[in-house]
């Protein structure tokens, strides 16, 4: 069995949603403003999805769940006018090339950075559960206004070792996401937005991240809310709005 965990760990911890010909025509024709944009990372084309607020509008880049084709953000991005959005997909999520994992999705979080922070004044990093892990490696690499967490993690070690307690996680895991130990030099004002339901990554792990992290922090339990309907809560999408349109932070 921990011969097949490890070589199968990638189908464990990463389930690419692809992103049909209809939904991308679909997105077109809803979404006329919004720019589809690719770039290159490695050898390997990314894409993603440009929603612009205006050439003062803080930059909130995007990055989602293990099982997220981010499109749907699109819409949901109206609960938080006057912010742009880059909405990336992973690779081998969405249209992106490639396969995914710890290093690939780090190196290309820095490459979206590196491409579209220079046009915004106030740039964030937002992420959503195994997004969290991409938002914390990309704070620490590059300068961010703010870091916003939704239904983080400590580490992945530390969520696997709770779900497959029989194993030697230690030994086998090759992608860590080890957050908890960048937190304690972060400086970025954190939100952090915790589902206090959530079966996928148990509330302490995100409050042990948010214990350990070094800037300024707050954080919001979203009482009766799951791993997969946060997003739900009457709190959730203003307290995004708040810190996202907050002027100084």
């Amino acid at each position: 069995m921990p011969l097949l965990a490890y070589a199968f760990q990638e189908r464990l911890l990463f389930f690419p949603q692809p992103l049909s010909e209809a939904r991308r025509a679909e997105v077109r024709q809803r979404f006329p403003s919004v720019a589809e944009v690719f770039i290159e990372s490695a050898g390997r084309k990314l894409h993603g999805w440009h929603v612009q607020a205006g050439p003062d509008a803080p930059l909130a880049l995007y990055f989602g769940g293990n099982a997220e084709e981010v499109s749907w953000m699109i819409e949901a991005s109206a609960q938080v006018p006057g912010v742009s959005w880059l909405l990336t997909d992973y690779r081998g999520y969405g249209l992106s090339e490639g396969e995914p994992g710890e290093a690939a999705l780090v190196a290309d979080a820095l490459a979206w950075y590196d491409r579209f922070a220079p046009q915004a004044k106030r740039v964030y990093a937002f992420g959503r559960s195994l997004g969290s892990g991409v938002a914390v490696q990309l704070a620490a690499a590059r300068p961010l206004q703010g870091v916003l967490l939704v239904t983080p993690y400590d580490s992945i070690a530390a969520v696997a070792k709770h779900h497959y307690w029989y194993l030697p996680v230690d030994l086998l895991l090759k992608h860590r996401f080890d957050s908890i130990a960048r937190a304690p030099a972060m400086k970025q004002p954190l939100l952090c937005l915790i589902a206090a339901e959530d079966e996928v990554i148990p509330p302490e792990h995100a409050e042990r991240l948010f214990a350990a992290w070094g800037g300024p922090k707050r954080k919001i339990v979203l009482q009766a809310a799951g791993h997969g309907s946060v997003d739900s809560h009457p709190l959730y999408w203003p307290s995004v709005r708040e810190f996202l349109t907050a002027r100084v932070q």
